[in-house]
């Protein structure tokens, strides 16, 4: 028989939006569940070196508020979900969810990480951009929330040697999927984004070029907990001398899909170009851009001082990249003042790749979706975290690309909304 579970509102995504609207609901009184597809909340932020145009530590601002969350006791988190259904009721919503199997007893763990030592299988650990290894067997990062590990079963050998090591009898090979329904009054989703896929890009080699990476897998490069502890290219662990950034790599591109601005691109290319200019002060660094779109208070000014530092920007369509020798890159482009077409190569190349959404309600939940397949806004000047279903809200990138500070201040005003639908709810079944 499946549980049902009951709760004020659901939060479908456990990134910034998701954390910060569930935390201002429950400092309200409200219960909140927190539906996560990762084996760890914290989403695309706790994967960040620092954010613009602060340069703060990004894991310095989310870690706490994901310790918050799980602390809360008006917050509960369900992680490693998979969303089957979101659905108008009577009462509000009900969701049909998946727990997928971690293949470890989450009431036995303690996260002791014995499981983990003990495993003799490396596989690519995609949290580090795929750059290191990571155990078959592993919790998915240092901060992970919950410490619980899961279990790649494409690459476990079944050996046995982590269940022979751990201290509470916690894993187990045989577990199987659980499936639960959560009944709520309102929905919040807070699903994010994710990046075009670089082998979906024909011009700019398919992903097939060593040396060409995205700007999350340089986000992972930059971080001080990162796959190398400093930045190196990829392909040879050579310090990069030369590095590029392609802006619009998708973006603003109808042959990828990507009609529109992915918004963010060109000031986190400009915040890592300034990271990079500190850790590699020998290094050149080159910005092809179409178009410098500093949107944000303080951001053109950001832009401003990256020029200073000796950042180069150039004017320029990106046409295609190649394979050179010694494992450059070598990107042809069009200059835009009409001084014809040009060839450089370079040591590393980063790739500001579009944003799409990281969620698709299709079969799952009848809210609408625009044109660009982010979920529409009916108010998007006044409101924008009201759809087109009157008990769900939205907030963050799954409304389209948008920034961290107006993705928190949306989440906020998410919470708001909710907490008033409630309201107004309960007004009317007291009448």
């Amino acid at each position: 028989m499946i549980s049902i579970k009951t709760f004020d509102t659901l939060v479908v995504g456990a990134g910034i939006a998701g954390l910060q609207t569930a935390l201002d609901l429950g400092d309200q009184g409200y219960k909140v569940a927190v539906l996560e597809k990762d084996p760890s909340i914290g989403g695309k932020m706790i994967r960040l070196s620092k954010v613009f145009p602060t340069l703060d530590c990004a894991s310095c601002i989310t870690t706490p508020k994901m310790s918050s969350a799980a602390h809360h006791k008006n917050i509960t988190l369900f992680t490693y979900c998979s969303l089957r259904a979101l659905n108008r009721d009577g009462r509000g919503v009900k969701a049909s969810v998946v727990q997928n199997a971690r293949y470890v007893d989450t009431e036995k763990c303690i996260g002791c990480r014995k499981c983990e030592y003990a495993c003799p299988v490396y596989v690519e650990d995609k949290e580090q951009g795929g750059f290191s290894g990571k155990k078959a067997i592993s919790i998915p990062f240092s901060n992970a929330i919950p410490q619980l590990p899961v279990l790649d079963t494409d690459h476990c050998m079944l050996c046995g040697r982590c269940e022979k090591v751990c201290p509470t009898d916690a894993i187990d090979y045989l577990q199987e999927p659980g499936e639960f329904e959560i009944q709520a009054k309102t929905a919040v989703v807070t699903t994010g984004f994710e990046l075009l896929p670089k082998e979906e890009n024909v011009p700019f080699g398919k992903g097939r070029i060593p040396n060409v990476i995205d700007s999350l897998q340089m986000e992972r490069l930059l971080a001080p907990h990162g796959p190398y502890n400093r930045v190196l290219r990829p392909s040879d662990g050579m310090e990069p001398d030369s590095i590029a950034y392609v802006q619009c790599a998708g973006s603003r591109d109808r042959q990828m899909g990507v009609s529109y601005c992915s918004r963010v691109c060109c000031m986190y290319a400009i915040k890592q170009a300034m990271l990079l200019s500190g850790s590699l002060p020998l290094a050149d660094i080159t910005i092809y851009y179409m178009d410098i779109r500093a949107f944000g208070k303080g951001y053109e000014q950001f832009y401003q001082n990256a020029k200073a530092m000796g950042i180069e920007f150039v004017k320029a369509k990106v046409g295609r990249i190649d394979a050179g020798e010694k494992g450059q890159a070598l990107v042809r482009f069009e200059r835009q003042d009409g001084s014809g077409i040009d060839t450089a190569g370079h040591d590393l190349v980063v790739l500001s790749m579009g944003m799409v959404p990281g969620w698709d309600p299709a079969g799952i939940c009848p809210v609408s979706k625009d044109t660009d397949r982010f979920i529409t806004s009916i108010k998007p000047k006044t409101s924008p975290v009201l759809t087109d279903m009157d008990c769900i809200f939205t907030a963050g990138a799954a409304a389209g690309p948008k920034d961290i500070v107006d993705t928190i201040t949306e989440s906020g005003s998410a919470a708001v909304e909710a907490a008033k639908f409630m309201s107004n709810s309960r007004t009317k079944e007291s009448l």
